[in-house]
């Protein structure tokens, strides 16, 4: 027998055993599966809510913490130089990304052209700052969810997503009711507003951002925006709110929680000791944090 627990509240992701017996008699046992996060939205309808109303944020665009303000639905576009539309880089199945996100099958990778940051040192800058992919609908992104998950990819890991997360949630909704059912993980760069991932709450199950600086003038210098440290930690304890810290399975593949990522720079300029420090006094001593040294000029 197979059971998926249902909580009546957000945090319904949750393992269970249950054992039928008659008598003396056990006449099944079974173990839950995890369920993902949006499973649950989908069905009550909130899940189509969201789309609408992250959709109202592009009339005057403040997705991001540039705040923009230009109407993308009008086909206007600001720093992450996106109207309405979506681009896609590439998607498939990576083998690079961390072990918990690849298992054995690997993640199922969406790469997103451009990106609301211009950090000069981006190891994908032809995609992220020059745009290389080709425009997308939402059947389109949702058959490439779905054929993700025909692959045997262990989620989908939506790589430079928050420029784009209307969109995103609109073809998930049309997934889910096509029989998506892998995780979904949310890869940004970790410019990110409250109120956009307040949006995606009980949507994503497994963020993954970057913290990237420690001080202001370095993301001014090397990513051109403002107020990094601020935005990026208040978005950091949004994500872990919502999600708590990382959960594998028996296998070791993730399905739930926060996963940080730190670039290592020279001269100390990312100030990798500031952040772990933040990280341990107010997030969770238990963070998974990858420690990256592939900088490369």
């Amino acid at each position: 027998l197979e059971f998926a627990l249902w909580d009546t509240g957000l945090d319904h992701d949750k393992l269970f055993t249950v054992e039928v017996v008659i008598g003396d008699r056990v006449l099944g046992k079974g173990g839950g599966r995890r369920v993902a996060a949006y499973q649950h939205l989908y069905q009550t309808g909130e899940l189509k809510a969201r789309v609408e109303k992250a959709r109202s944020l592009l009339t005057r665009c403040h997705l991001c913490a540039r705040d923009c303000g230009v109407n993308r639905l009008n086909g206007e576009s600001g720093q992450c130089r996106t109207a309405n539309e979506v681009i896609v880089s590439s998607f498939g199945p990576h083998f690079g990304e961390e072990a918990p996100l690849v298992g054995r099958s690997g993640s199922g990778t969406i790469f997103f052209a451009y990106c609301n940051l211009h950090c000069v040192f981006c190891q994908n800058y032809s995609i992220s700052q020059l745009g290389e992919g080709s425009a997308v609908d939402s059947a389109e992104l949702t058959n490439m969810m779905l054929s993700l998950q025909a692959k045997g990819c262990h989620n989908i890991n939506l790589v430079s997503p928050t420029h784009v997360v209307p969109f995103l949630l609109e073809a998930l909704e049309i997934a889910t009711g096509k029989g998506l059912q892998l995780p979904i993980v949310y890869n940004t760069g970790g410019y990110d507003s409250v109120a956009t991932l307040e949006l995606l709450d009980g949507v994503v199950d497994i963020y993954m951002p970057d913290m990237k600086y420690s001080e202001e003038k370095v993301g001014e210098r090397f990513s051109g925006v403002r107020r990094y440290p601020q935005v990026n930690r208040a978005a950091v304890k949004e994500m872990h709110r919502q999600v708590g810290d990382l959960q594998v399975d028996e296998s070791g593949v993730a399905t739930r929680g926060l996963l940080v990522r730190h670039l290592v720079l020279p001269s100390e300029l990312a100030g990798t000791e500031d952040v772990v420090k933040f990280l341990a006094e107010e997030i969770s001593t238990s963070t998974y944090l990858n420690v990256m040294a592939q900088y490369h000029p």
